[in-house]
């Protein structure tokens, strides 16, 4: 990447104060002297993480992206592909958009607040099993074997690096995440969002937050999306409808879990569009496109996808 600026920021987030924990005597590693450690204080909680990539060829007038990661990852998963090819982030910015990458509140970079009882609830960790069938890389029975679907377009000699991205992810925290997700488009300003899975939700759910500051929105395989409010306008400061964009991979139809999440999709793009949202399927398969796993950014067509979603937003430019 030829990049004219690459920096990073936090946003959102606030302080949590404790005041009932007891000091203790710690050393901070092998050779340092004992430390009386005081936990009561104040220590910030709930911001998120972001990475700024401006490239030197930048298109003149094109909004930036924001790519927001998806359930047990973090914004890693944009930079590279487990078999080494470059990820869409380098794509991205390659084509001449300003791209911020986002770790999500308790994930990655963003930290995790140590304060017991902050986050309802416990950190869970997904396994290998449940990737293997989440992503829909093939059937459970499979897994041990390796077996894919046929026709499968991940890099499965790829697979056990996938998994090593996978972080500890906590299932109370929607509202803290969107919170902070919404003060990154805020620092940004007008924008496109990306994302993937979990991150689908809360780029629509911001999406709808904010249509004055949120002018395109791809949902990459979404788990669920946030209804609308009675009354929503998806106009922007322009007079022009806020564009919306779904995307569907292959053997959804083999996945009970992901066959009810993409009829949910399918349903809510009729829903966005009776709202007047300019919103589109890409429905892979259906467009003769087979073989996309639930990673479609590190599929072996992966550079093919990004094209298409850089017309889709070359299209409302």
């Amino acid at each position: 990447m030829d990049l004219a600026c690459f920096r990073s920021f936090r946003c959102g987030g606030g302080r949590v104060v404790t005041r009932d924990a007891a000091p203790e005597r710690i050393n901070f590693s092998a050779d340092t002297p004992d430390f009386i450690h005081d936990p009561n204080g104040a220590v910030f909680a709930d911001q998120a993480y972001v990475q700024s990539f401006v490239p030197r060829n930048a298109r003149p007038g094109a909004l930036p992206l924001v790519l927001v990661h998806g359930g047990a990852l973090t914004g890693s998963m944009w930079e590279t592909t487990p078999d080494g090819r470059p990820g869409w982030l380098t794509r991205f910015v390659q084509a001449g958009f300003t791209t911020h990458v986002v770790d999500g509140v308790e994930r990655g970079r963003a930290g995790w607040c140590a304060v017991e009882g902050h986050w309802a609830g416990r950190a869970i960790m997904r396994t290998d099993e449940q990737a293997w069938t989440l992503y829909r890389l093939g059937a459970a029975a499979d897994m041990a074997a390796r077996r894919p679907f046929p026709g499968q377009r991940f890099p499965l000699a790829g697979f056990d690096d996938l998994c090593r991205n996978h972080v500890p992810r906590w299932l109370s925290t929607a509202p803290q995440a969107l919170a902070a997700l919404i003060a990154v488009i805020e620092t940004v300003g007008p924008c496109i969002l990306v994302g993937h899975s979990q991150g689908g939700w809360f780029t629509h759910a911001a999406a709808t937050a904010r249509p004055d500051l949120v002018r395109g929105c791809i949902g990459i395989e979404p788990s669920g999306m946030p209804a609308l409010p009675e009354g929503w306008s998806p106009l922007g400061p322009d007079g022009r409808p806020q564009r919306r964009l779904l995307m569907l991979g292959d053997f959804v139809e083999e996945t009970p879990f992901w066959a009810d999440l993409a009829a949910t999709t399918r349903s809510h793009v009729d829903q966005l569009r009776a709202a007047g949202v300019a919103a589109t399927l890409m429905d892979l398969p259906a467009m003769g496109i087979r073989g996309n796993s639930h990673m479609p950014m590190m599929d072996d067509n992966s550079d093919t996808l990004a094209g298409l979603l850089v017309d889709w937003i070359d299209a409302g430019a």
